[in-house]
């Protein structure tokens, strides 16, 4: 087994160098199958990015700010978003079958908020995601956790049952209280999620060297957008991300509880896919809301 000398000062990222991705637009996906493909080229679009709208929230700490009432917070949003990330439970019962972005299941879970959150378990079985017609399923992942091994194997066997029907995962870096989001921890996490299989990592930005982690993922990575920040703060975030090599935006609580969520949903796509810088995109959102001051 090798000695863990080799972690200390990882340097040689190529940051100049853009990994190749041959018969591929979307990172890492060149030699998947069609069907694969073909589900990660519904979450992505043509420029290798995505705006995914996390509403899943409600899986483990019920009915949060923002999302009472799916059908109204959020049904709204979908058609600005490429891929909407939820539960099964809330996709069959609220969101209507003829929207048309691509879905990525929830397929995680156990715990509340009230237990420990790491202790989770595969949450359904590969054949609903086929029978919903899922672009994608995902799992959290809790490096560093106390069930750091459970939660791997969870993502793991998902990853095999995806294999087997062409549905792409998604790995959530799952980051405790008392773990630090520094490049450091973010890169093993997003490294360990990327090597043992997933086609797609989803995790947080850090203020120093983000873009050695998204270097170091051979699959794109997607920020996630976690608290509700200050409008300025949170396009600042996204823009940076996508700068330093994510391949978009996984944002919630930085829509869904906004005064205007439709305006931040118009901000945060004009970033990922139309360039727009922060002063642009917060520009936009003031205009679009007419002058939303959160």
């Amino acid at each position: 087994m090798a000695d863990l000398e080799g972690n200390i000062a990882a340097k040689n990222y190529g940051l100049d160098t853009p990994q190749e991705s041959p018969g591929s637009h979307i990172k890492g996906a060149g030699q998947l199958e069609f069907g694969m493909r073909h589900r990660l080229s519904r979450i992505f679009g043509d420029d290798g990015r995505t705006v995914m709208l996390a509403f899943d929230h409600g899986y483990f700490q019920g009915p949060t700010s923002g999302l009472e009432r799916v059908d109204m917070n959020i049904v709204p949003l979908a058609p600005q978003a490429d891929a909407l990330m939820g539960t099964r439970g809330i996709f069959r019962s609220v969101i209507p079958a003829e929207n048309d972005n691509a879905l990525v299941l929830r397929a995680s879970g156990g715990p509340s908020i009230l237990k420990d959150l790491s202790d989770e378990r595969i949450a359904m079985g590969i054949e609903d995601a086929v029978r919903i017609d899922a672009a994608g399923v995902a799992a959290q992942v809790f490096v560093g956790g106390e069930h750091e091994t459970q939660t791997v194997h969870n993502m793991t066997r998902l990853v095999d049952a995806g294999m087997r029907y062409g549905i792409p995962v998604l790995g959530v870096t799952a980051v405790g209280r008392e773990l630090t989001r520094d490049a450091r921890y973010l890169g093993l996490a997003t490294r360990v999620i990327a090597e043992l299989g997933a086609q797609m990592v989803k995790t947080y930005f850090c203020e120093e060297d983000f873009e050695q982690v998204t270097a170091a993922c051979p699959v794109p990575v997607i920020m996630a957008g976690g608290k509700k920040l200050p409008v300025p703060d949170a396009l600042s975030m996204a823009y940076r991300a996508i700068d330093q090599g994510a391949a978009g935006v996984d944002m919630g609580r930085n829509i869904f509880q906004r005064q205007a969520p439709q305006a931040m949903m118009t901000a945060v796509k004009g970033l990922v896919h139309d360039g727009l810088n922060p002063k642009q995109a917060e520009e936009m959102y003031r205009d679009l809301s007419g002058g939303a001051n959160d």
